[in-house]
């Protein structure tokens, strides 16, 4: 005989349902921690190629940001060339203004030749005040001559230059060369368009043996950084930047801090479209040819006209 259990039926237990919400929660932390640390080693990787970079640019200090243009910050930019001795001269001498309000960056080259006034010294060629007192007095100098203020400073030495490009883009940068190119420069390029390695894209901002002379080379220069601008804005670049950034923190010597440098390349990066407007130091009609013999040959400028232009070029009013 089969006994009947009368008492209480166990309930059955429903199964959990996952919740959509839940899921894509789940899945998005994980991305954001795997790409935190993707970030933090490839950072440290680019870091640790980048020790020991030899340069020493001395003490700085930027000017305050003019309340009447808190929008606008200006970077002096300086690529040096150690001639051997252990001491550089800045054969590149920019001052890239930044306005983030309009979403414009607009660069000024500034030719090396200029028979500046340097605080302190005699005047001699801009590019000899970084090799007298280093990177102030460079800063002193421009301010001093045409009233710009700068704000921060970033310097790079050229084959620190070298080693970023190849960094921030292995498959290289585009460039179209309009003439063969192998004088002084370590390389030989042809004509056409070319995707160049650190190397031959220094070469190419570098080379001046043409009728062009410096003129040609401070206007490939500004076309070097309009190029690298454009790559920067491949979606490519993203899986790069972790690690540049870690190697532009190693091989650029600036007044920012880490955090600093990150947030402002970041704002840079993130702006899409913005645009890179150029001009050079003097402009046409406003300098003569002269000869002395403390300095060589050099460039005088028609200060006024120079800073008349600067004004315009970058919406400030300057002193």
């Amino acid at each position: 005989m089969v006994e009947h259990y009368e008492g209480p039926i166990p309930k059955r237990r429903r199964k959990k349902k996952l919740r959509l919400g839940r899921v894509i929660f789940t899945i998005a932390t994980l991305c954001f921690i795997a790409a935190g640390l993707y970030s933090f080693v490839q950072y440290n990787a680019g870091k640790s190629l980048a020790k020991d970079n030899g340069i020493n640019p001395g003490g700085f200090k930027g000017d305050a940001v003019d309340p009447k243009y808190t929008s606008i910050e200006n970077y002096l930019l300086l690529g040096t060339d150690d001639d051997g001795s252990g001491r550089s001269r800045t054969d590149t001498m920019m001052v890239l203004s930044w306005d983030k309000n309009e979403g414009t960056m607009r660069v000024i080259s500034f030719m090396r030749d200029i028979y500046a006034d340097i605080p302190g010294y005699k005047s001699y060629k801009l590019n000899t005040a970084y090799y007298l007192e280093g990177v102030q007095t460079v800063k002193d100098t421009i301010t001093g001559m045409f009233g710009i203020p700068i704000h921060h400073y970033a310097i790079v030495d050229f084959k620190n230059f070298e080693s970023i490009v190849d960094i921030a883009f292995p498959g290289g940068v585009e460039i179209d060369v309009k003439k063969e190119m192998s004088e002084k420069i370590g390389v030989t390029l042809m004509p056409g368009k070319k995707s160049l390695n650190g190397k031959e894209l220094l070469g190419y901002a570098r080379f001046r043996a043409d009728a062009e002379g410096d003129f040609g080379r401070v206007k490939r220069q500004q076309e070097v950084i309009a190029a690298m601008k454009d790559e920067v804005m491949k979606l490519g670049m993203l899986v790069n930047a972790p690690k540049l950034a870690g190697a532009l923190s190693g091989y650029i010597n600036t007044d920012l801090t880490t955090k600093d440098e990150i947030s402002r390349a970041l704002s840079i990066l993130m702006t899409k479209g913005v645009d890179v407007e150029t001009m050079t130091v003097p402009v046409e009609g406003s300098y003569s040819f002269k000869s002395y013999a403390h300095a060589g040959s050099v460039i005088e400028l028609d200060i006024a006209k120079n800073k008349e232009a600067i004004a315009e070029f970058i919406n400030m009013q300057l002193d």
